[in-house]
């Protein structure tokens, strides 16, 4: 990984592999007790596991077929191996269930917690993952989904308990203070992120909306996986996250600001606010060890911090 002293641009950083960036448990390999309890939730022995390859952690993900031919998409973590992704696990099972059936997810059809495993039973949807880079229409379509999770979480249950993000993730504001003093303009970037602690948050977001967390289902759905982190935030910081990831894949994402119902009305200097926010957060979490179970982790924590950075300096006018 390049140092974190200059910026290089997305295109000169080596990107992931899209849809095999995670190294995931594999049925067989479950504890005998973990397998005789999903095929007693599904109904049927299981002759079929498609484990699913994106995302950067390593809980069990996989389809699972039955004799029968059910289906059910379980996630299963350890609490003794996997100690935080299981508490993780724990938390969306807490919000799904909160939230109900309002929001754009794949129903959650069971779920199970004990002293040793955190697993949840999906409803297997027939679907792919938008394809990278970025066509239009499919960010269209990823963009409408940012916008129909806003509107189903208007009325949120006091029980939901969800902090601004940028408490759950204090780096978005103070990023920058780790970053080489010799990236230029450095200090006009830290400005802007600690700006985001006045930035007004009080809606939900996903906070996690990448497009191997979206589902393009066959029977017309658009889908958003993985509730393991929502928290309050500006209205639109789920637009924003997609069209970083557009703007490094070449799009040009400015026009698309105007004509969006979340970003349309929002003031240039909040938008920049977020854009420094994630640089950021993004290259300092670059900078850390590369865990051994997410080879690819750091390679998208630079590539997404080079793609905000080169969409905020062509913003702001900087020469880099």
């Amino acid at each position: 990984m390049a140092p974190t002293s200059a910026p290089s641009g997305p295109s000169d950083v080596p990107g992931v592999p899209h849809g095999r960036t995670a190294l995931r448990l594999e049925w067989k390999f479950l504890p005998r007790e973990v397998r005789a309890l999903v095929e007693d939730e599904l109904g049927s022995p299981v002759v079929r596991a498609e484990s699913k390859t994106s995302g950067f952690t390593p809980g069990f993900a996989s389809v699972l077929t039955g004799a029968d031919g059910s289906q059910v998409f379980v996630k299963a973590a350890s609490k003794v191996a996997q100690a935080e992704i299981a508490a993780s696990y724990t938390e969306e099972i807490r919000k799904l269930v909160l939230l109900g059936g309002a929001i754009p997810s794949p129903a959650l059809q069971w779920f199970s917690k004990d002293e040793a495993w955190v697993l949840l039973g999906f409803e297997a949807v027939a679907a792919r993952q938008p394809r990278r880079p970025w066509r239009p229409a499919e960010l269209d379509r990823a963009l409408d989904l940012a916008e129909q999770i806003a509107a189903s979480t208007t009325d949120l249950p006091a029980t939901l308990n969800l902090e601004p993000l940028v408490v759950d993730l204090p780096d978005l504001v103070t990023g920058w203070h780790h970053v080489d003093p010799s990236w230029p303009h450095r200090t006009e970037a830290a400005e802007l992120a600690a700006s985001l602690a006045d930035v007004p948050a009080d809606r939900f977001v996903h906070a996690d909306l990448r497009d191997d967390n979206i589902l393009f289902a066959t029977d017309g759905r658009t889908l958003a996986c993985d509730w393991n982190w929502p928290a309050l935030g500006a209205v639109w910081q789920d637009t924003l996250d997609l069209l970083i990831s557009a703007h490094g894949d070449g799009l040009d994402v400015d026009p698309m600001l105007g004509t969006r119902d979340l970003t349309r009305d929002v003031q240039a200097d909040h938008i920049d606010a977020w854009l420094a926010g994630v640089c950021g957060f993004m290259l300092n979490a670059s900078q850390r060890p590369v865990p051994p179970t997410s080879p690819h982790l750091r390679t998208h924590n630079r590539w997404t911090a080079e793609a905000a950075w080169s969409w905020l300096a062509r913003r702001r006018g900087w020469q880099t």
